[in-house]
């Protein structure tokens, strides 16, 4: 499901000039203007704000608005930041993964917020509308599919993967402040994202998965109606996730307020993360006789803590899973195409356990 592209681009800058047109040269014995290169990814919503007010943002802005769907949606795995060269694939657009709306929709708050005025109506006007599709796109549950409008199958779970749905509520949360770079929107959208948000939690609090009554963590996806764990693509069956429910616990301690049963959702998830830590080995990438890239795990007694990506739920052991969908006890059980292009191991949850929970307690007045 996610691939972690950087997508670079080349912005004209001569004033006027497409973003993918050539840049023209002053004069007959003048070189080439050299080309900024934009990255289009979450990181570029971490540039200096004075930056959002360049004629460069501007014309990144207006690019992203080429990408959006006439429902209100954008595409995943393009750089919004290059002109669409044809037509935008439909199975790609209206969707959350892959920072997919939540991220042209905060560059675009940034970008309205750094240019007050008339010549902003465009981009006010695309971020009202990626609001409302994103706003729409909410179960009444509080939980988000994949895409929408919906298509069936996997993509219409509730879907964590990939840090999908706590994306979203976050950007919904500085929506619903009313702080910048997001003053300018209106306050009945800001109540709506207040609700959204309410939402959004309830359902976080209720797929959290009971193992003898005990809360321990998250699949990554959820069925939309029983929000039980659910399948998402051949290779990621229903389980506890060592990956997807670190994002959901980092966002459970952002919440300034947190009520009784979101500080116990925490504490059941983290009692999960230290009991399912695994030690004494690391994940080796290597190139084999054929010369085709492979991983392996191998021994090593100084390696920090590891967590499997999926834990079964039946046994509560790692599962290892390939495209043929059946469950192998170890990575080396799977196919080299899987083996070599999925993280099946993440260390995530080391960060979280050593830095994140004891800010946490700290910060609710709990002793560590």
């Amino acid at each position: 499901m996610m691939r972690r592209h950087v997508l670079m681009m080349a912005v004209a800058l001569m004033a006027g000039a497409p973003a993918h047109a050539a840049v023209e040269a002053a004069g007959p014995a003048a070189p080439p203007v050299q080309a900024a290169v934009v990255e289009w990814n979450a990181e570029v919503l971490k540039r200096d704000p004075a930056w959002f007010a360049s004629a460069e943002a501007r014309a990144v802005a207006d690019t992203v608005l080429k990408y959006q769907s006439a429902e209100g949606g954008w595409p995943k795995n393009m750089s919004l930041a290059v002109a669409p060269t044809g037509q935008i694939p439909a199975a790609a657009t209206n969707t959350i993964d892959n920072q997919a709306t939540t991220v042209p929709l905060a560059y675009l708050a940034r970008v309205i917020s750094a240019n007050p005025g008339a010549e902003g109506a465009a981009w006010r006007a695309a971020f009202d509308k990626g609001l409302d599709w994103l706003l729409a796109a909410q179960y009444p549950n509080g939980g988000w599919p994949q895409f929408y409008p919906l298509r069936g199958g996997y993509y219409d779970r509730i879907t964590f993967n990939d840090d999908a749905m706590v994306r979203v509520l976050n950007l919904l949360r500085e929506v619903e402040s009313g702080r910048a770079p997001y003053a300018f929107v209106d306050a009945g959208r800001r109540e709506r994202a207040r609700a959204a948000t309410a939402r959004g939690l309830d359902v976080i609090l209720k797929t959290q998965i009971r193992e003898d009554g005990v809360l321990t963590v998250w699949c990554a996806q959820h069925d939309e109606t029983t929000l039980t764990p659910a399948w998402a693509r051949r290779f990621e069956p229903p389980s506890y996730s060592g990956g997807e429910s670190v994002g959901i616990v980092r966002y459970l301690m952002s919440l300034p307020d947190p009520s009784p049963d979101v500080i116990a959702a925490i504490e059941g998830a983290v009692a999960w993360f230290r009991a399912k830590a695994i030690t004494g080995i690391r994940v080796e990438n290597f190139v084999d006789a054929e010369g085709q890239r492979d991983r392996r795990v191998v021994a090593d007694a100084s390696a920090g803590p590891l967590w499997a990506r999926f834990y079964d739920l039946e046994t509560g052991r790692p599962v290892f899973m390939g495209r043929e969908s059946v469950a192998r006890d170890s990575l080396a059980g799977i196919e080299r195409e899987r083996r070599a292009g999925y993280s099946y191991y993440v260390d995530a949850p080391a960060k979280l356990l050593e830095t994140d929970y004891p800010a946490w307690r700290r910060r609710i007045g709990r002793p560590v």
